[in-house]
């Protein structure tokens, strides 16, 4: 049994924490908000962000960093984007010199553009090893035992390796890559594409549209990440088209809702009022913007999206000045 700490409980926190506890890790899980925290002692279960799955015996809720980070060498961190640096911050003090991270965060942050593996080693140093856990996998399928697979990415293969077999269940694969770049800007990215595939479905455009919409949308972020530093075939594995199709098609998917209710005549204000869970991709979509400048590389469908959201295109619009932009070969250099 390894003792594992997971820092954050929202969904995906919580669903990897019950992951890990059902195959005999002893989890200690960080709990921010103090009404989270007290439902999960009394009652064993997160009633605001994972509903209806009961923690196992083995899941530790914890309020403090030195109590959740003690003599644990292998901490995943599963904070939203927006938070993560000052969380790790306050968590980098109690971490073993020794532990490795695993970065379970998928976004960039805003002012700075660093990928959330870069913030995690400006914060608790570059020492430690950092590997990057994102595929296509919902929380609740996780946490319920439904088959998925994903990928961890780290430049230390031994730290990948490890991480392999510390997660790995008779449902839940792990395929291991040393493409850190691909594998995260692959996975900030799609959820700004998914933005864009829910205005399509709420505007009732069809699977035509979704198709193209999907397509193009890999093309962009392949584009973006090769330009950083990424390799393309990263971004036809499970990190890019695998969580792109999940995350644009799926039922569970919060940026798809997001853009739904955009293609349906709703503000972002009205969403996000009725709503306490992250869509990473409203963050992501003007952050998605500076890198692709900062590397010359044009983001139609990104920027598309963030006038959208602004307020100052309306979704049908959006989509038709995508639809008449110059028409150009489809595979290319770039």
């Amino acid at each position: 049994m390894t003792k594992v700490a997971v820092i954050g409980a929202g969904s995906w926190g919580t669903a990897l924490a019950v992951h890990l506890a059902g195959i005999e890790h002893h989890v200690r899980l960080w709990v921010r908000e103090p009404e989270v925290y007290a439902a999960m002692i009394d009652r064993r279960v997160n009633e605001t962000f994972l509903p209806d799955v009961i923690l196992p015996d083995r899941v530790q809720p914890c309020a403090a960093f030195e109590e959740a980070l003690a003599g644990v060498e292998l901490v995943v961190c599963a904070v939203p984007s927006h938070g993560l640096r000052s969380v790790l911050r306050a968590a980098a003090p109690c971490l073993s010199p020794t532990a490795t991270i695993v970065s379970a965060t998928k976004g960039l942050e805003p002012g700075t553009l660093r990928r959330m593996s870069e913030v995690i080693a400006e914060e608790v140093g570059n020492t430690r090893a950092i590997a990057v856990l994102s595929g296509p996998s919902f929380a609740m399928e996780v946490a319920r035992g439904l088959p998925t697979a994903v990928s961890v990415a780290c430049g230390d293969l031994r730290a990948a390796e490890r991480v392999q077999a510390e997660f790995r269940a008779r449902y839940f694969r792990l395929y291991a890559t040393a493409d850190v770049i691909g594998v995260e800007l692959g996975a900030a990215l799609k959820n700004v594409i998914a933005i864009a595939a829910g205005v399509v479905e709420g505007l009732g455009l069809g699977q035509n549209a979704l198709a193209a919409l999907i397509t193009r949308g890999l093309a962009e972020i392949s584009r973006l990440a090769v330009a950083a530093g990424g390799r393309r075939e990263t971004l036809a594995g499970l990190t890019g088209l695998g969580d792109l199709v999940l995350t644009c098609t799926g039922s569970l998917s919060r940026n798809r809702r997001v853009g739904i209710e955009l293609g349906r005549g709703k503000t972002l204000e009205e969403i996000l009022a009725g709503t306490q869970m992250v869509a990473e991709g409203i963050n992501t979509t003007g952050a998605a913007l500076k890198l692709g400048a900062r590397h010359g590389v044009e983001l139609p469908i990104a920027a598309q999206m963030a006038e959208v959201l602004a307020g100052r295109r309306d979704p049908l619009t959006a989509v038709e000045e995508l639809m008449l932009r110059p028409q150009r070969i489809e595979v290319d250099a770039g």
